[in-house]
């Protein structure tokens, strides 16, 4: 089966490995996003999946847009019987989706209909949910709404970060993916239409989104502090400075603060922060312009018996 791979960042590159390894598929071309600039010194850096390609000693092919004839052309020239689709970064259009004998199939790290969109992942753990998954789609011209072929639950663990849960989802899909296309062109599956009713969608976060207000509880800011790790990665103002919160927790009842929220002490060791309801310990934190370190390095090192952040700041 000739395929033409269309994806971009790390999340990608796993399913690109197991389709390349396995022997009845043959990756013809890989699409993926232009180099970008990346990194404090903006050093142009190619996507992942390009990076992947490239050591797999695969076609490369970067266009701007997807949206010209000349870009299509080339896709069409590679002659796929299959466009698969990993977090690609464009919206394909209807003479791409309709290249191939049997369209395209997308992996969305969703249980759909649930949170479809930009960024399932911390949506699933910021609300508290106890299980994702993996789904894979026919894709339309409505976002995330294509029918479904395949889908594999699994548990969100209590310490998942987007980082972490985004490796095993990623490890996942790559797992069920080239199973799924094969059994697919051979008509051995057909998609299920998802239910429109049960549909929730998410957006893109922003800086902005993993601001933390004290005022709600220590349980929903430990999963904000997850949910935006790696990035935009949660954080909060210490005397009109930003200080960015990469690990924290839950204290036990014992450890609970009776103060207003935003109030931090340390006590037993640890860096304590009040909330609403209950108390958050901070574990690993960032102070603007210095490097990540322990929460305890850095309330030593400011020389406080105690502090108050801002319950819930203007945006810096």
């Amino acid at each position: 089966m000739r395929v033409v791979f269309l994806g971009s960042p790390a999340f990608a590159a796993p399913s690109l490995n197991r389709l390349v390894e396995h022997d009845n598929i043959d990756v013809v071309l890989v699409v993926t996003q232009p180099d970008r600039p990346a990194g404090r010194g903006r050093k142009l850096t190619p996507p992942a999946v390009k990076t992947a390609a490239t050591t797999l000693g695969l076609q490369v092919f970067q266009p701007e847009t997807l949206r010209d004839d000349a870009s299509v052309q080339v896709l069409e020239d590679a002659q796929p019987d299959l466009l698969v689709v990993v977090a690609y970064g464009e919206l394909l259009r209807r003479n791409v989706l309709n290249l191939t004998p049997h369209g395209c199939l997308n992996v969305h790290p969703s249980l759909l209909p649930q949170y479809r969109g930009a960024s399932p992942i911390p949506t699933a753990i910021l609300n508290g949910d106890a299980t994702t998954g993996v789904s894979i789609m026919k894709l339309v011209r409505k976002l995330d709404a294509g029918p479904v072929v395949s889908q594999v639950q699994i548990n969100i663990r209590p310490e998942d970060t987007t980082g972490s849960l985004g490796e095993r989802l990623a490890d996942l899909a790559a797992a069920i993916l080239p199973d799924v296309a094969l059994r697919y062109v051979a008509g051995e599956l057909t998609p299920i239409e998802q239910d429109e009713a049960a549909a929730s969608h998410t957006r893109e976060w922003s800086t902005a989104d993993a601001e933390i207000d004290w005022m709600t509880s220590a349980r929903q800011i430990d999963r904000l502090v997850r949910a935006s790790h790696p990035w935009p990665v949660a954080w909060t103002t210490d005397d009109d400075t930003r200080l960015r919160i990469h690990a924290a927790s839950v204290a036990p009842d014992d450890s609970t603060l009776n103060a207003p929220p935003g109030t931090v002490a340390f006590d037993r060791g640890q860096v304590l922060v009040a909330t609403r309801d209950g108390t958050l310990v901070l574990n690993q934190v960032q102070p603007a312009g210095k490097r990540v370190m322990a929460a305890t390095d850095w309330w030593r090192g400011s020389r406080r018996t105690q502090a108050v952040f801002n319950r819930s700041s203007s945006k810096l």
